[in-house]
């Protein structure tokens, strides 16, 4: 006979994971992962900041009420962030600073001397930013340990190298079949499995929402000069680039989104050139060596907002996915409004209706 779970989270990246914690403990949990080890696609590759405005407005309510958790924890460490615009952004940056403000995140506009007390070697084009000191650098990898270490403690199963083949609703719940043969049934199954989510529909006979895989780059840079180890997040309004130091390295994207199959995504070499490209446009630094590079997807629905909650065509098939590039700040959130959900319990913190799947039925 198959085994028998309450719910079937495909995916244990840190959505899976998250999730899965939150609901171990209080039902039967199978975490389902394709890969031989969790975290292997985008968890793994993730720039690893906490942002209040990253995302915008409607994610901002799922990144500030994750803050805490995050924080007692121990996965945040201080950085602050700067959003910096050009001569003719100002009015632009204004804007963006008292949206933020008026939703509670701390903001301040710092002048262009304020500017290169921040970045030093910043060139003369760049003459405002928005500064925002709640922004840090969170432990990826630990954040995503602590929650697969959660959901063990509490009953929860993992299987790795455990891809979907196909799932069939039937009278009792679904009937999961695994690539290696294997099968289970469960009474709900949560797609959590990031940019194969609209595969997972699929295969589960239901509609796909158009979820999409969008590349990210992101170089390790050793530059000259060395960049100050209290070196803020620096964004461009304009969102092309970001950077960051990371033990005494600089992490740099261009804010590329190049659509893509679901895929092991890798870096193509335009990409990096043109982060680097973008970089002398920032700073007057010389870049000495590209140590490293990545690229990861990021999945996003046609509104770029997550998708939590039922199929409006199949009650037992729960939507967990379109995280974009804020999911590992938003984990804790996320997952906790998600277990609520799946439970029937009252909301929580954070309002679910702007992120049903209903939206777009």
């Amino acid at each position: 006979m198959a085994d028998r779970y309450d719910f079937a989270v495909v995916g244990a990246g840190m959505a899976g994971a998250s999730l899965a914690a939150a609901l171990g403990g209080r039902a039967r949990v199978l975490l389902l992962e394709a890969e031989d080890r969790p975290g292997y696609h985008a968890t793994g590759r993730s720039a690893a900041f906490w942002t209040e405005s990253y995302g915008g407005p409607d994610v901002q309510p799922l990144t500030t009420a994750s803050g805490a958790y995050l924080r007692d924890n121990g996965f945040l460490g201080p950085r602050g962030a700067l959003t910096i615009a050009r001569a003719g952004q100002e009015r632009e940056l204004e804007r963006f600073a008292s949206r933020f403000a008026g939703l509670g995140v701390e903001m301040a506009v710092l002048d262009r001397v304020a500017l290169e007390a921040n970045v030093p070697g910043l060139r003369p084009d760049w003459i405002l930013g928005a500064f925002e000191p709640s922004c840090a650098d969170i432990d990826v990898a630990g954040l995503h340990q602590h929650y697969l270490g959660l959901a063990k403690r509490a009953g929860v199963a993992l299987w790795c190298t455990a891809r979907l083949a196909g799932a069939f609703e039937e009278a009792q719940g679904w009937r999961i079949v695994l690539a290696d043969g294997r099968e289970l049934t469960c009474d709900v199954l949560v797609d959590a499995a990031g940019a194969w989510a609209d595969t997972v529909a699929e295969l589960a006979g239901l509609a796909p929402l158009g979820i999409a895989p969008l590349r990210r780059t992101v170089a390790q840079l050793r530059v000259a000069p060395k960049a100050p180890a209290d070196l803020p997040l620096v964004l461009d309004l304009s969102e092309r680039f970001y950077f960051k130091p990371e033990a005494g390295r600089i992490w740099l994207s261009p804010h590329d989104e190049t659509p893509s199959e679901p895929c092991d995504a890798a870096p193509e070499e335009i990409d990096v050139a043109t982060a680097i490209d973008r970089l002398g446009e920032v700073v007057d630094w010389t870049v000495e060596h590209v140590e490293h590079r990545w690229a990861g997807l990021r999945s996003f629905a046609p509104d770029r907002l997550p998708v939590y909650g039922f199929d409006p065509a199949s009650p037992r098939f729960f939507w967990f996915a379109g995280q974009g590039g804020f999911g590992i700040q938003t984990a804790p959130a996320a997952a906790d409004l998600a277990a609520r959900l799946l439970l029937g319990e009252l909301p929580g913190a954070v309002d679910p209706a702007p992120y049903s799947p209903a939206r777009f039925a």
